[in-house]
């Protein structure tokens, strides 16, 4: 299978196994029927898949699945571009005001809560000139609670937890507890909060 399919499937059943504690497609069909923010993930996934398939099919098919992701996103209130790297078991609770910069990077077993925002920022010096623009790269297992925004060429390291209302905008070292505006590491040390988290091959 094209490794780029074969990726977009293992992504869509980590994001399955996230919601669920396991895979099938019967809980998949379930997923989609009943719940927006997943019904979306699962669009990103499939145009992913499509933007990879025979040259022949990939054009149709690749329309096709933005079409439906655009519905989806639409109907969950959210932002999250396909080109977005996401590794496999994103989860999306609620969802609802969540914006997403096509640029980030979004590590595996990572929870998003509504109101959320990734995107891009820089710094602007005082004479107006604007330096160190880019997109945050979330790593594995990060947990960010609602309305929280993280911005610019930032990382969030692995496990770390952002508290609601966070806003942050320099990089965090893994296992830390952040919170407040702007934020702050408040602990170390502290462990991941992943609910049913998908081993990822």
């Amino acid at each position: 299978m094209n490794s780029g399919i074969s990726a977009a499937l293992d992504g869509f059943k980590g994001d399955t196994w996230r919601q669920y504690g396991r895979f099938s497609w019967a809980l998949a069909l379930r997923g989609l029927t009943l719940r927006p923010a997943y019904r979306a993930v699962a669009c990103v996934r499939l145009c992913q898949g499509a933007a990879c398939a025979a040259r022949f099919w990939r054009r149709p098919l690749l329309l096709a699945a933005r079409v439906l992701h655009r519905l989806a996103c639409h109907a969950a209130g959210i932002e999250l571009p396909w080109q977005t790297r996401i590794g496999p078991g994103l989860a999306v609770t609620h969802g609802w005001g969540m914006v997403v910069n096509h640029g980030a990077v979004i590590g595996s077993n990572v929870t998003l809560f509504h109101g959320v925002t990734i995107g891009w920022g820089e710094t602007i010096m005082d004479d107006g000139t604007r330096i160190g623009g880019g997109n945050p790269v979330i790593e594995d297992d990060v947990w960010i609670g609602p309305h929280a925004v993280v911005a610019g060429p930032i990382t969030v390291g692995r496990a770390s937890r952002l508290g609601a209302g966070t806003c942050l905008f320099e990089s965090v070292p893994a296992h830390s507890i952040v919170v407040g505006n702007p934020g702050r590491v408040a602990k170390t040390g502290c462990p991941p909060d992943v609910v049913n988290r998908y081993a990822v091959r």
